[in-house]
């Protein structure tokens, strides 16, 4: 007789709005290191946030963001390392983030050991890039950027394309809100990068 496998069959796990999953750093990294597949994130209390996949749109925007921010580094000597939406940082207050695109200083990459650069970094990044897709609660990442300057980041974007806007985080000040900007800024953070707008948000598919 011969035994016949078992077909396994992938399931999506729903929860009620009220309920949360909370794990300790540990769980988070062994849950990580098994879901490489899944974007996964945890808060500084200890939630669970799954991210579903993006859509066509948002990833071909993400991709060329992430192009940008590289060549920029690469043509144009940007001192600092470039990072995409599948890196994961374990900032100051234990959260444990993966911004779409980020970049941290050489200084600050060099001064990490051997360990803690294969592994979650422990840092807030220097700039951090935040995309929203339309499964995104708009709130959800206001509160995520501002948690970013509050633990070091010291400039990020909030890319909103629907409403073709850009809210920017600086250390320090205020938010400011950009309506369809032409172009944006590295500012003193990252001097001479330039992200041409229209390059981004247009989207030839």
């Amino acid at each position: 007789m011969i035994a016949t496998p078992i077909k396994s069959e992938t399931v999506t796990l729903q929860l009620p709005g009220d309920l949360k999953l909370q794990v300790t750093p540990e769980q988070f990294a062994a849950i990580a290191a098994v879901n490489p597949e899944l974007k996964l994130e945890r808060t500084a209390t200890g939630d669970l946030i799954v991210t579903p996949p993006t859509g066509g749109e948002t990833g071909y925007r993400n991709i060329r963001i992430a192009y940008f921010l590289v060549k920029w580094i690469e043509e144009e000597g940007g001192n600092g390392i470039a990072f995409d939406s599948s890196t994961g940082f374990t900032l100051p207050n234990g959260a444990n983030r993966s911004p779409d695109a980020a970049w941290v200083s050489i200084a600050r990459w060099q001064a990490l050991t051997s360990a803690q650069r294969k592994g979650f970094v422990p840092l807030s990044p220097d700039f951090v890039i935040e995309l929203r897709s339309e499964s995104d609660s708009f709130a959800k990442l206001q509160s995520k950027l501002q948690e970013y300057i509050d633990n070091g980041t010291q400039l990020g974007w909030l890319i909103e394309p629907q409403q073709k806007q850009v809210e920017i985080y600086r250390a320090g000040q205020g938010v400011e809100i950009v309506e369809n900007p032409s172009q944006l800024s590295g500012e003193m953070v990252l001097p001479g990068f330039v992200l041409n707008w229209e390059r981004v948000y247009s989207v030839k598919l």
